[in-house]
C-alpha cells in the first residue's frame, strides 16, 4: 500500500494527535519519508517520538512553523511534497488568558505553510509544477469552529460560529486554507473531528484529569453543572479517518470526523470511573467530584454529521470501554 507523498511534512508530531498518526503510518508506508517538524512547546512531549528513531522513513526538525527561512529551506531540502497540519494551540482555557500565541501559531503558522507550499508547488495560480501534480495541504481542524448546538447535529456546509480565542483561531485558519484552494488552485483538504483521547495527551485535558484524579483519590474538577455535551472519539480512529480523507478525499473539501459517542461531562466521569473500578475490584477510591465556576464562552454541545466520511469508506465501531481500559492502564504504569 502507498501514500500519494513521497517526502510527507506532518507538522507538530510531537503532540497527542501527530504522535499517534505517525505511530499508525511510520510501519504502514516504509516507501514515504515522514518529516515531523515541531517546536516542541509545552503541548508537544518529545517522549511520543523517542521510538521513531528506529525507522528510516522518519526525520525530526525542531523549529517554529512560523520560522519562514527555516521551513523554506526544509521544503526544498527534503523535496516536501505534502503537508499534513496537526501544529496548534489547543487549550481553550490557556486561550482565554493568552489569545495572541494562538492568533500567531494557529493563524500565521497556517498562513506560512500554506504561502511556502504554494511558492514550491505551483508556478502560479491554478499552474502545478510537474513534480507536484499530486502535493496537498490537509488541515486538521476541530468541531468546535462550528460553535454550540442545541439540537441536532453540525454537516460539512453549517457556519463557522466560534465562541473562544482557540476555536476561533482554528475557524480562521480553515478559511485561509479554504481561499487557498479557490484563489490559487493549491490542493487542499480539511479534517474537523470531535473531542480526541488516548495515550500521550497532555496532562491538563479532560480525560487524563479525571483518570488521575480517580486514581489519586481526589476531586475531579467539572465547569458549571456538568451539562456540556461532547463525541468522544479515540485517537487512533481520528488518525484512520485523517488517512482516508488525505488518501480519497476530494480536493477542496471538508470531512467532519465524528462517531456519535455523546456525553455530558459528569456522565462521562461516571463511566470512567465505573470502567476503573471493572478493572480494579478491590479499589477503596470513591467518586469525588468538585463543580467549579463555568468557563467564559463554555460551548454547551458538539454533534457532527459523519455521513460523508463514511461515503469514502470510513466504519466506526465502538470500542469506548476497551479503550478506556486501556487507558487507565497507560496512566496506572505512567
Amino acid at each position: 500500500m502507498s501514500l500519494s507523498a513521497k517526502n510527507l511534512l506532518i507538522t507538530g508530531a510531537s503532540g497527542f494527535i501527530g504522535s499517534n498518526f505517525l505511530k499508525i503510518m511510520l510501519p504502514k508506508y516504509p516507501k514515504t519519508n515522514f518529516i515531523n517538524l515541531d517546536s516542541l512547546t509545552y503541548a508537544s512531549n518529545s517522549d511520543n517520538t523517542s521510538d521513531f528513531i528506529n525507522y528510516d522513513n522518519y526525520f525530526f526538525h525542531k523549529a517554529d512553523i512560523n520560522d519562514t527561512s527555516f521551513v523554506s529551506k526544509l521544503f526544498k531540502d527534503h523535496k516536501i511534497d505534502s503537508v499534513i497540519n496537526f501544529a496548534a494551540e489547543s487549550h481553550v482555557d490557556n486561550s482565554i488568558t493568552n489569545p495572541g500565541l494562538f492568533i500567531k501559531t494557529n493563524i500565521l503558522g497556517t498562513h506560512n505553510l500554506l504561502q511556502i507550499s504554494y511558492k514550491n508547488w505551483m508556478n502560479g495560480p491554478f499552474d502545478l509544477k510537474p513534480d507536484f501534480k499530486n502535493a496537498k495541504f490537509l488541515q486538521v481542524s476541530t468541531d468546535e469552529v462550528y460553535g454550540s448546538i442545541d439540537n441536532g447535529y453540525f454537516t460539512e456546509s453549517s457556519p463557522y460560529s466560534p465562541n473562544s480565542p482557540y476555536s476561533a483561531s482554528k475557524a480562521s485558519a480553515d478559511l485561509i486554507v479554504k481561499s487557498y484552494h479557490s484563489t490559487y488552485g493549491l490542493k487542499t483538504l480539511i479534517t474537523l473531528s470531535s473531542n480526541n483521547y488516548g495515550p500521550g495527551q497532555h496532562k491538563e485535558k479532560f480525560i487524563p484529569t479525571i483518570i488521575n484524579s480517580i486514581v489519586k483519590d481526589i476531586d475531579i474538577p467539572i465547569y458549571g453543572n456538568g451539562k456540556n455535551v461532547r463525541d468522544w472519539i479515540y485517537v487512533d480512529d481520528n488518525c484512520r479517518a485523517i488517512e482516508l480523507v488525505f488518501k480519497k478525499g476530494v480536493v477542496g473539501e471538508s470531512y467532519n470526523i465524528g462517531v456519535n459517542n455523546e456525553l455530558t461531562n459528569l456522565d462521562l466521569v461516571k463511566k470512567i470511573f465505573n470502567v476503573y473500578n471493572s478493572r480494579n475490584k478491590n479499589s477503596q477510591n470513591e467518586l469525588k467530584i468538585k463543580f467549579v465556576d463555568d468557563r467564559f464562552g463554555h460551548d454547551l454541545r458538539y454533534s457532527l454529521n459523519n455521513s460523508k466520511i463514511k461515503n469514502l469508506g470510513w466504519n466506526y465501531v465502538d470500542q469506548s470501554d476497551n479503550h478506556l481500559l486501556k487507558l487507565i492502564d497507560y496512566y496506572l504504569l505512567k
